[in-house]
């Protein structure tokens, strides 16, 4: 079998079976047992004849189909939602007809009332499709640009206010989890058994909308998500005393909190930016890697973010007092 070096670089395997053109690309050369071994994974995942789709329509229902099971509730969720919202005319295109061209048409049309990163997920979702059942084919899809947004993070006085505000209710202790950094989602799969006498909360699960539109318990978003954190006494306390986490809908913690926002003046934010809260302070006294191990981060794209927010802050305390210096020589 060839193994061909490419302008770029890479190393490239090819071979033709049953009238289409399979290719495996290599950062690095390979073995002649490494190439074999990768064609034989790429001719195994191909569909027999028989079941190949005719239409995008049919490619998108096969892909349900087989696929169902592995998908998170959440993400089949997602997908069914975004092929119910693409054309019909691009959902009868012939499978094996379609071109880079008809997808960014699709992507074009499905971005002018939706968002970057909803048309993102669009464009992901049609990949998956055509990857399942055209595995040959390479599309290069130009998207449109991400607003790139900061992560907003409340201040301690805010969160205290919020917290002051809940004392008392049966949002108090999810809000003080998800100071703690827990998702939403976490926070409502939790079960008292979960809590450990020396105040180790494990957390395994979530809690998500699956495509039923029902809630459903299932794993962690990430390997990484699945973690044991210690949390304050007297919150390990409480949850002993009432003998739960949580009783109630996921939509009533976020309504409350921006009612508690709204009757004291300040800032809209969401459940979210308790998280963010945590990972801002944090990272004042623990290494990056230790807060993303404690939050159940898998990468350190929040975290960089939460840094870069807390030098800025830092930053313009120190201006700050070098000004204050300044004009206290000049008084």
């Amino acid at each position: 079998m060839k193994i061909e070096k490419l302008p770029s670089g890479s190393y490239r395997i090819r071979k033709m079976y049953k009238g289409q053109m399979y290719t495996v690309v290599f950062d690095e050369k390979p073995t002649q047992k490494e190439a074999l071994q990768a064609i034989s994974e790429k001719l195994d995942s191909v569909p027999p004849a028989s079941t190949i789709p005719t239409t995008f329509q049919s490619a998108c229902d096969e892909f349900f189909r087989i696929k169902g099971n592995v998908l998170s509730p959440s993400t089949k969720n997602g997908y069914m939602s975004i092929f119910r919202n693409l054309s019909d005319e691009f959902k009868s295109l012939r499978l094996s007809d379609i071109k880079q061209t008809d997808i960014q048409k699709e992507i074009n049309d499905y971005s002018v009332s939706r968002s970057p990163k909803t048309t993102a997920n669009a464009n992901g979702f049609i990949l998956s499709v055509m990857e399942t059942f055209r595995p040959d084919a390479v599309f290069h899809i130009t998207l449109p640009q991400k607003e790139k947004k900061e992560p907003y993070i409340p201040t301690s006085g805010e969160v205290k206010l919020i917290l002051e505000k809940a004392t008392g209710t049966k949002y108090y202790i999810p809000l003080l989890l998800a100071c703690c950094g827990l998702r939403r989602s976490e926070i409502l799969a939790l079960e008292l058994s979960d809590l450990s006498d020396d105040n180790i909360l494990t957390i395994n699960k979530a809690m998500v909308v699956g495509s039923d539109k029902q809630w459903h318990i299932k794993s962690t978003k990430t390997t990484n998500s699945s973690r044991k954190i210690i949390i304050p006494e007297f919150v390990a306390d409480m949850i002993r005393a009432q003998g739960y986490i949580y009783k109630g809908s996921a939509n009533q913690i976020y309504e409350n909190l921006q009612k508690y926002q709204n009757e004291l003046g300040i800032q809209n934010f969401k459940l979210h930016a308790l998280r963010h809260y945590f990972a801002t302070m944090m990272s004042q006294t623990m290494s990056e890697e230790d807060v993303m191990k404690m939050g159940g981060w898998s990468t350190p794209h929040v975290m960089k973010a939460v840094y870069r927010h807390s030098t800025i802050d830092r930053d313009k305390e120190k201006q700050k007092n070098a000004m204050n210096g300044l004009f206290k020589n000049l008084s």
